[in-house]
């Protein structure tokens, strides 16, 4: 089952999202490899916008590469004067992102 309320990045696909806010905290996750529970640092980025459509949703970032992409905008909020395009490849420990930021409104 998908939840409409996150967003979903699928492979190799770009999707434009462009965020509103953002919290940073840790989740118990279960380790797929191992099978035993973990505490994780999560990035959660609010969006209002995916693809140029208007949307209530949240972007949940496991991945540490990611999220040191993203990083460099999460002081003060800067995110916010960006489109942001996010491109997944790979799966599991593969997985690689590509992002671009573009000034809003572009």
């Amino acid at each position: 089952m998908v939840l409409d309320n996150y967003v979903t990045l699928p492979e190799g696909i770009p999707v434009r999202l462009h965020f509103v806010d953002h919290t940073i905290g840790d989740r118990d996750v279960m380790d797929p490899l191992l099978g035993f529970n973990k505490r994780i640092s999560v990035l959660t980025l609010v969006v209002d916008q995916q693809d140029g459509l208007a949307v209530s949703k949240v972007l949940s970032v496991t991945s540490q590469n990611l999220a040191a992409q993203l990083g460099a905008y999460l002081s003060e909020k800067v995110y916010r004067g960006y489109d942001f395009i996010i491109t997944r490849r790979g799966a599991g420990f593969n997985t690689k992102y590509t992002v671009m930021a573009e000034p809003k409104g572009r």
